[in-house]
């Protein structure tokens, strides 16, 4: 195990109170209710790097998502949380879906279709840049099978000529009975505005799950693993396969700090090497962008002590898929 990247203040008491175990999770408040509430379950689904995290981060208006370049970064589906009006909009932001060749990707591709599965809305999300593959006709097949309305989403329309665009959506348009088209760009927030209006517009009648200024329901321990895989993906695209993971160990709360130990999951020794980097630097820097990202959203200061370990063949562990919120496949 290398040594941890430590914060120099984190073992030096905030305060007179003692620090407690705490699962980073507030005791949830009783939801208020507009009289003429909507309520809706929205599963953001597409091919990887399609850009549904960034779209749903938008659509929030809040970070819930983690965002990469590498593809399949999401691998749970994640729910976030908005308000238009009187209507409460849930995002479910599900893995990428794509031909699954290993028991991970069966994992994430299966838990990208339950997502789907739970929703009131389908919210088809499809790259206009990139050419039509086998992915989207993947997905395509499948929609003519589901018996909820489903939009599309035709994102990064800036990288795409109107014709272009206009001849892609009748395409589509041709093959699904889509009960609505827009075209945005998730990144510059292009269409956004519109999208989640006609959003709140469709959803069902009923009571909201979610006080007003919830955005997630994601475990706090799970989306600091989170923001802390992100930061290694933006460090390491290129070196490290996304088979890498973040488990959040141990989390202990005082009235302005929390101190958050996590540990770092590689396959083999050279990738742990890499992680670390030469005299802790990589660490260190990961360490650094994670913790300033947890102390914003937290509003209190972290401490966070990061460990690397090699854990051979977790892919084939059914705890290491529970602790991720994934499903075992079978053979």
């Amino acid at each position: 195990m290398s040594a941890p990247e430590m914060d120099p203040v984190a073992d030096e008491p905030g305060d007179d109170e003692p620090a407690a175990e705490a699962t980073g999770e507030p005791i949830a408040p009783a939801v208020v209710q507009p009289e003429d509430a909507r309520c809706g379950f929205i599963a953001v689904i597409g091919a990887p790097n399609a850009g549904k995290s960034t779209l749903v981060n938008a659509l929030v208006g809040a970070k819930v998502s983690i965002v990469s370049h590498k593809v399949q970064t999401t691998r749970v589906a994640l729910r976030g949380i908005a308000i238009d009006g009187a209507s409460q909009l849930i995002f479910i932001d599900t893995p990428g879906i794509f031909k699954p060749r290993r028991r991970l990707d069966r994992a994430m591709v299966e838990a990208a279709w339950g997502g789907a599965g739970d929703a009131d809305i389908i919210l088809l999300l499809v790259d206009a840049a990139k050419k039509l593959d086998e992915d989207i006709d993947r997905i395509i097949g499948r929609m003519n099978e589901v018996h909820v309305p489903v939009i599309l989403a035709l994102n990064k329309i800036d990288r795409v000529e109107k014709g272009d665009l206009l001849a892609l959506a009748q395409s589509l348009n041709e093959r699904v009975k889509f009960s609505a088209t827009f075209m945005i760009s998730a990144l510059n927030r292009n269409g956004i505005d519109d999208l989640k209006h006609h959003l709140a517009k469709v959803v069902p009648a009923g009571p909201w799950h979610y006080p007003a200024d919830e955005v997630s329901d994601a475990p706090m321990r799970l989306l600091a693993s989170e923001i802390t895989r992100e930061k290694i993906y933006h460090r390491l695209h290129e070196e490290l396969p996304y088979e890498a993971t973040v488990e959040t160990t141990d989390w202990k709360e005082k009235k302005k700090e929390v101190r958050i130990d996590q540990t770092i999951f590689v396959t083999r020794e050279s990738q742990k090497a890499i992680v670390v980097g030469k005299g802790g630097a990589m660490i260190k820097q990961i360490s650094m962008e994670s913790r300033r990202e947890l102390s914003k959203i937290l509003e209190k200061d972290v401490h966070l002590f990061l460990f690397v370990k090699v854990r051979e063949g977790w892919e084939d562990d059914p705890e290491r898929y529970r602790e991720q919120g994934l499903a075992f496949p079978k053979d």
